[in-house]
Order: C-alpha cells, then sequence, then structure tokens
C-alpha cells in the first residue's frame, strides 16, 4: 500500500466554503481542571459594536505581548499567563470569561476571577453590562463541601441546584445578584474530564446570559400592552359609533381615523419585531441547554428546569400573549376597515341611483322641452313666413295682378308648416347622428 498522499485537483472553493467549515468548530469550550475560579461578563453592545469590543480586546493582547484575535474573529480563547481570557463575539452582545487556575478559598467568591485584569482596561469596558456572574469550580474529594455547605455560599435563596451530566457533577447556580454585582455558579467535579468541566461551565453561564437576553422582551411586551389597551379603546369606541352615522362625509371621517389606528398598530408592531423574535429564540437556546445538563435532583433544592419553568417561561408567555393580542387587534381593525368600507360603497352606490335617476328625469323634461320648443318654432316660423306671403299678394293685388291675397295666404298655411316641420326634423337627426341622441 502507497502511504503518500495523493493530491488530486479539485474544482476551485465556493467564497463561503472554509467559513462554513469553520463553524463547526465556532465557540469552543475551555479545557478546565479545578480547582478553578471564573468570572463571566456580558455586555449588550449592539450590533454596531463589534468593530470596537474587538479593538478593545487587541488593546489587552498588545499589552501583555500574546497574539491578537483575528480582524474578522467572532471568539477566541488566550492564555496571557496568570489568567486565561475567553471572548466571544454574539449578535447584539460580547461576552468576556476570565479563569483563573489555583485552590479555592473558604469564600471563593470574595475575590473575583475578574481582579486578575488591570482595572483600567476594566474600567474602559463600554456600557450595557448586563450579566456578571462569578463560577467556583472545586475538586471532588473528601474535603469537598456537602450541598448544604455550597448552599451557604449562595447570596440568595432565589437559587437552583442538581445532579448533572450523569451524575459526574453537582452545580448551583444563583440567578440574584449580590451586593458586588455578581450572580454566583458554584461546581463541584465529581468525575468530569477537562473538556466536560469546560462544557458545563459555559452551559451553566449561557443559561443566564441568555435568560436575561430573553427577558430583554418583558419591558418591551409591558410597554406594548399599554400601547395595546389605548388601541383597543379607541377602536371600540370607532366601531360603538359606526352604528349611528348618517352621513357619507362622517364615514369617510371615521375611515381616515381607523387608517390612523392601523398605521399606529404598525408602528407597535415594527418596534418590536426583532426583540420578540430574539426572545424566543434565546428562551429556546436556554431550554436546550438545560436539556443538556442532563439534570437530576438533589433533595430539598429546586432544579434549573424548575426555576426556568417558574420564572421565565411566564415572562416568555407575556410576551408570546402580547404579540398575539396585537395580531388580533390587527385583524378586528382590518374588519372594522372592511364594513366600513361596505357602509360607504351601499351609500355611494345609492347616491349614485339617485343622481342617475334625476338625471333620467332632466333627459326626459329636456326632451318633451325640446318637443315642445320644436312646435312653438314650427308655429313662429310658419306665423312669420305666412305672413310674408300675405304681404307679398297684398302687394301684388294693389299693383293689378287678379289674385286674392286672403285665400292665398290661407292656403299657403299648411303647406309651410308641413316643409317647416320636415325641415326641423331633418336638422335634428342630422345633429342626432353627428352627436347621439338626447
Amino acid at each position: 500500500m502507497n502511504d503518500e498522499t495523493v493530491h488530486l485537483p479539485l474544482p476551485r472553493d465556493h467564497p463561503q466554503r472554509r467559513r462554513l467549515s469553520h463553524e463547526v468548530h465556532a465557540r469552543p469550550f475551555a479545557a478546565l481542571r479545578p480547582p478553578t475560579r471564573a468570572t463571566h461578563l456580558a455586555i449588550l453592545t449592539g450590533e454596531a459594536g463589534a468593530e470596537r469590543d474587538r479593538e478593545h480586546l487587541t488593546l489587552l493582547c498588545r499589552r501583555y505581548g500574546v497574539e491578537e484575535p483575528a480582524a474578522d474573529a467572532i471568539h477566541s480563547i488566550i492564555d496571557f499567563g496568570a489568567f486565561r481570557l475567553k471572548w466571544e463575539r454574539h449578535t447584539e452582545f460580547c461576552s468576556y470569561t476570565v479563569f483563573v487556575d489555583g485552590p479555592l478559598p473558604a469564600d471563593p467568591f470574595a475575590e473575583p476571577a475578574l481582579a486578575a485584569l488591570p482595572s483600567d482596561w476594566l474600567a474602559a469596558l463600554p456600557e450595557g453590562l448586563l450579566v456578571a456572574v462569578n463560577v467556583a469550580i472545586e475538586a471532588g474529594g473528601e474535603t469537598a463541601r456537602s450541598p448544604d455547605e455550597i448552599a451557604q455560599l449562595m447570596s440568595s435563596t432565589n437559587f437552583a441546584a442538581a445532579r448533572v451530566s450523569g451524575n459526574s457533577a453537582l452545580a448551583f447556580m444563583d440567578f440574584a445578584i449580590d451586593e458586588a454585582g455578581y450572580g454566583r455558579a458554584f461546581i463541584q467535579d465529581q468525575g468530569l474530564g477537562r473538556f466536560q468541566a469546560g462544557r458545563l461551565t459555559q452551559r451553566l453561564l449561557e443559561i443566564e446570559t441568555y435568560r436575561m437576553t430573553a427577558l430583554l422582551a418583558h419591558p418591551v411586551a409591558r410597554e406594548q400592552g399599554r400601547a395595546l389597551s389605548h388601541a383597543e379603546t379607541r377602536l371600540a369606541s370607532i366601531t360603538a359609533e359606526m352604528s349611528a352615522l348618517d352621513e357619507l362625509e362622517d364615514e369617510r371621517r371615521m375611515l381616515e381615523e381607523l387608517t390612523g389606528l392601523a398605521k399606529d398598530i404598525e408602528a407597535i408592531a415594527a418596534s418590536a419585531q426583532y426583540r420578540f423574535g430574539a426572545a424566543r429564540a434565546y428562551y429556546g437556546l436556554v431550554k436546550r441547554r438545560i436539556q443538556e445538563l442532563r439534570e437530576e435532583r438533589i433533595e430539598g433544592f429546586q432544579t434549573l428546569a424548575e426555576f426556568i419553568d417558574r420564572r421565565l417561561a411566564p415572562a416568555m408567555s407575556t410576551c408570546e400573549a402580547i404579540d398575539q393580542r396585537r395580531d388580533r387587534l390587527a385583524r378586528d381593525l382590518a374588519r372594522a376597515v372592511e364594513l366600513l368600507h361596505t357602509g360607504v360603497n351601499v351609500r355611494v352606490e345609492a347616491a349614485n341611483r339617485d343622481l342617475l335617476a334625476s338625471m333620467d328625469r332632466r333627459s326626459n323634461l329636456q326632451i318633451r322641452l325640446q318637443e315642445t320648443v320644436e312646435g312653438l318654432s314650427v308655429a313662429a316660423i310658419t306665423y312669420y313666413t305666412v305672413s310674408l306671403i300675405h304681404y307679398a299678394g297684398r302687394a301684388a293685388a294693389d299693383a293689378g295682378v287678379a289674385i286674392n291675397p286672403a285665400l292665398i295666404t290661407g292656403a299657403a298655411i299648411p303647406v309651410v308648416a308641413g316643409l317647416v316641420w320636415v325641415v326641423i326634423r331633418r336638422v335634428r337627426r342630422h345633429i342626432e347622428r353627428r352627436v347621439g341622441p338626447t
């Protein structure tokens, strides 16, 4: 068998091939060997803050003379000697996790691992801190703390605990913020491998980070609830007035009000569409990370799944209810607009019918007036024509012509009247052929 590698020519790569392949290896877990302390920060810097976050990390690397992250990097684990720093850039926030190895003091949360970082560099971090958690990872053995002793290290009673990772560790997570501004997490190793410890730590930190980012939608939901209540009241008032409308102008005015209300509802929807969509995605990640823990109950303590179900699920249900309420209001508004449109159309059609009937009556009247005018015209033209014949006959008689002017005048009347009537009828028909009948 030939051991030499055969390099065959391949087609040119797709522009995104390497990037897509590297996505499989994105955001790797840190390898941890207890005892270890860690501090995790998640800062909401927005989508536009990626470059600034990367530049701030670069300053720290230059300060310690270590390799800087790539210009397009979205994650990096950097060893600074005295500590390790894991940096991740997400869509709307960045996170820093500092790891410091060494024995745990009696109170492992008294001095956070974050103290290993330069204070001036920390002070220059951007505003928008959303999550700050101190983590203590203890090695198992005879000197390891009991569950009750670990519970005493939590800053409040608002914590969850469970056996996780196939009973390879104990995990305690305090979701309250202590006096120093941190949440607390305690992991006791009972058979974890180095990468298992890193995965477990990251899952716990992601549960808290994604929980908080999901909750960003809750204040938006409450604000939208007030706006929707106002919109529902306006719609109910407009709908009640619709049955009492009598004038077309009033209906048009009300249609303008409904259109304005529709614009307000669309503005409400646009302002929260991203936030609610992100909340659903983050909530899904929280539930997935909890499933990955494979929790087993420690008697006397609530599990993380129970805590999330009691504390986060109602907030997410509120957001979902507001979303559905807004959609329902939009449908009700659309029906009201359609109903009002129908009423306006009916009134317009009735007005058009009355207008056509009025025009028909006017047309008939014009025809009758036209016929009357034609009769009067025949009489008037006949009168003037016969008068001229009469004067001509009298002039001829006075000149010695043997005629009777009165007889000629009487005989001319029917002839002239008939000719005038025929001429007027022909003129009328000629006009009708050119412009249409009246």
